[in-house]
């Protein structure tokens, strides 16, 4: 009989009981103690819970305090020297420290880099290495956690990040090799995979994605070494897991890799499966990813199973798993406690839970148990449910993408004209300054917003609540000297969902949280339908905001693309139809704040780049339709209107051009933490508009002094001209607190007056 494994579950907790955990620790109100207590309770229930469900095997070591990347590299000691005193004396305190900068205490450190997990809304902290690194184990947490689950009377397989894919999603700092430093970490690895096994540990799951991505004869001549000097060692078997995507030519390689086993994505690509079986070795065992770890749909189980079954022939049972096509990770913990969703849309859902209950349904289809037929019955009837739902088509939506004028998605002038005549409008010294929108919610602010929909708070007091809070901030950035204006958001709890509450086609759960990094979980909504907009989303609290001050104010919206790629998107046609019909929807809204006298309006894209295919043959696709559907979105403005985009934690080498086809007037992106290496592609590319590099982190509790951000600035301005450069952190400042905010917002305006102060005096 086929064996059921899962690759990875959520870490958060039904109730998100680790971000709480975690916070509480963050400020003091907890002990180290208590957090690592309420760690082993989750793994303990999440455990159960995949067993309850059907799962045969479950992953240990898929938990992480903050994410599993930082976890690899403080297990290999891949520490940089400037955590490297802290770590040592207290390891939780510099684990957090290499996650979240940490200031006080004779410590001033900077955060590590955090970029996407592959096209995920997942961040993983970024390894810094050298090109003298050493490598050794440091601490047991993959065996601790493996004795765990066995003490508990689990079948566990741990799970580690591989070797190649390790390095390869890592950076070094002075610009050397990162592959050249795989002969340092191999001894490391062998000596954990010996722990392993001296533990009892029979497989071990080995995740490699980046074998999905295309690879170069060193990146391929990495894996050779690796695993062959895994195999010369008496260990547990190998699983090598490969996710997101399709082995492709890689599988040349993969098929002569010693190793015991190998996991396939089938639902991203399921075309690659006899391919992968009529290399296969015949003691191979076969791990197929039947069901999406990504998505929040019911599975096609037929479909599923007949995959199943064209595997199973070919190679019988004894070796055949069924798992996720990736860890589960990317998706909430458990439909069944989303109780206000209407009866139809929930019955199309499965969360990690009914995912792992659906691959128990594959796995006793496969092995002709009679209670799989009533379930399989039940799921098809779910689908034809979804196929022709009345819900899902809006006809008028059909109708006005038919006639959409090709005009739609360009300005009127170029940006050159454009910029003139904005500067004429807006009056803006030189390093105009703003932030990024959002300003922080406060327990004041989210409670409010509980009682509000709860019905404890009446609308007008709602409103009333709301309208104070805008008119403080907008004061404040008055009195500091910001020369662009925001209201705050403090009416938005997401930004994607507080879009997605007002759009037709979309729904909203009330528990189906996941992580984005560390601590912070977003709640994506579900784009079911054909996306429209019934009335103005934004317009009210714009107006109201510009109302109460004579500086400009900025409208904020969040990007169609962005919105796509943060929701769990319907599966029943092309992304890019769906993205269309979101561009459109807030083209109305654009067109509606200019009219409501907003002369500046960003629509922020921080998930362009993540959306790119990971095969490069691929992208060009993509941004053709990505960049269309911004343009579509911001150009239906007077040329007078300034549009400004935001995007953060993304590479922009390989993708300038598309970013400059958006023709944004202002582009914001996030450069701290990066130390201003992300402007690199700008300059080479001779980036014609505005760009604000940021110049604060605020992913992190760290609060810059002004001359830190006077140093960024020069190093900008170094680069780039001064007329081009403005001045601004680097993303929302949502999750930050008020003391913090305030200080780090007064550095920025004195950074951006030191600078014209010597703009002038060069004159």
């Amino acid at each position: 009989m086929a064996t059921l494994t899962n690759l990875g579950f959520p870490r958060i907790g039904a109730k998100r009981e680790l971000k709480q955990a975690l916070e509480a620790f963050w400020r003091g109100d907890a002990s180290s103690q208590a957090l690592l207590d309420t760690a082993a309770r989750l793994r303990h229930r999440h455990w159960q819970l995949q067993r309850d469900a059907g799962a045969d095997v479950v992953p240990c070591n898929d938990f992480s305090l903050y994410d599993q990347v930082l976890d690899t590299a403080f297990l290999f000691d891949a520490i940089p020297e400037r955590y490297r005193a802290l770590a040592d004396a207290d390891p939780l305190a510099g684990y957090f420290a290499l996650a979240r900068g940490a200031q006080g205490d004779g410590h001033d450190l900077h955060a590590l880099e955090m970029t996407k997990w592959f096209d995920t809304n997942y961040h993983y902290l970024v390894p810094e290495l050298t090109k003298d690194q050493r490598f050794r184990l440091r601490g047991d947490k993959p065996v601790a956690e493996f004795l765990e689950a066995r003490a508990l009377g689990f079948n566990a397989r741990p799970v580690i990040l591989g070797p190649v894919s390790f390095l390869l999603l890592s950076k070094t700092v002075d610009g050397s090799d990162r592959l050249a430093l795989l002969e340092a970490l191999i001894p490391a690895y062998v000596s954990l995979l010996q722990q392993l096994d001296e533990a009892g540990a029979e497989w071990v799951q080995v995740d490699e994605p980046c074998l999905v991505l295309d690879q170069d004869a060193a990146d391929l001549a990495a894996y050779q070494q690796a695993y062959a000097a895994f195999a010369d060692v008496d260990g547990p078997r190998l699983l090598l897991a490969t996710y997101f995507g399709a082995l492709g030519e890689n599988l040349a390689l993969v098929k002569k890799l010693p190793i015991a086993g190998l996991h396939i994505d089938l639902v991203r690509a399921p075309e690659q499966l006899d391919a992968v079986l009529d290399v296969l070795p015949s003691s191979f065992v076969l791990s197929l990813g039947l069901v999406d770890g990504r998505n929040i749909w019911r599975t096609d189980l037929d479909r599923a199973l007949s995959l199943a079954k064209h595997a199973q022939q070919r190679m019988g049972d004894a070796r055949l798993q069924i798992a996720p096509s990736c860890s589960l990770l990317h998706v909430p913990f458990d439909a069944s406690t989303e109780k206000a969703l209407p009866d139809e849309l929930h019955a199309w859902l499965a969360f990690a839970r009914e995912k792992i209950g659906e691959l128990r349904t594959l796995a006793d289809a496969l092995a002709e148990k009679p209670s799989a037929q009533h379930a399989l019955q039940e799921a098809r009837e779910r689908q034809a449910s979804r196929r022709h739902s009345t819900s899902v088509h809006r006809a008028a939506v059909a109708r006005r993408i038919r006639g959409l004028d090709p005009a739609a998605a360009r300005r009127a002038s170029p940006h050159e004209r454009r910029r003139s005549l904005q500067q004429q409008k807006l009056a803006l010294p030189p390093y105009p300054t703003t932030t990024i929108g959002s300003f922080p919610q406060t327990h004041e602010v989210r409670d409010a917003r509980a009682r509000y929909k709860s019905g404890k708070l009446a609308e007008a007091d709602y409103e009333a609540f709301l309208e104070a809070e805008t008119g403080k901030c907008i004061r404040f950035q008055e009195e500091i000297g910001l020369d662009v204006l925001v209201h705050g958001e403090f009416e938005r709890n997401d930004m994607v969902e507080y879009f997605g509450e007002q759009l037709d086609g979309f729904a909203f759960t009330r528990n189906g949280w996941v992580q984005s990094y560390g601590s912070r979980c977003v709640k994506p909504p579900i784009i079911y339908g054909d996306v429209q907009r019934p009335a103005p989303m934004t317009v009210r609290w714009s107006r109201y905001a510009q109302s109460l001050t004579q500086r400009p104010m900025k409208g904020m919206l969040t990007g169609p693309v962005t919105v796509l790629q943060w929701s769990f998107v319907r599966d029943d046609q092309p992304r890019s139809d769906t993205c269309l019909q979101i561009a459109l929807a807030l083209r109305d809204e654009v067109l509606d704040l200019e009219t409501a006298g907003i002369g500046v309006i960003q629509i922020d894209e921080p998930a362009l780049r993540e959306g790119l295919p990971l095969r490069r043959t691929d992208w060009h696709a993509y941004l053709d339709w990505a960049v269309r559907c911004f343009r579509i979105t911001a150009s239906g403005v007077a040329d007078t209107t300034q549009i400004h985009t935001h995007m953060c934690y993304s590479e922009f080498n390989d993708i300038i051009d598309a970013v400059a086809a958006m023709d944004a007037d202002v582009i914001s992106i996030e450069t701290s933490r990066s130390r201003m290496e992300l402007l690199d592609a700008f300059v080479k590319f001779r980036y014609p508009n505005q760009i604000g590099p940021g110049v604060y982190d605020i992913h992190s509790p760290r609060v810059p002094d002004t001359e830190e951000m006077i140093a960024l600035l020069e190093k900008a301005q170094s680069v780039l001209s001064a007329e081009q450069l403005w001045v601004n952190p680097d993303c929302g400042l949502k999750t930050r607190g008020w003391p913090e905010t305030r200080a780090a917002l007064m550095s920025l305006v004195q950074a951006a007056q030191a600078m014209r102060s010597k703009l002038s005096a060069a004159a």
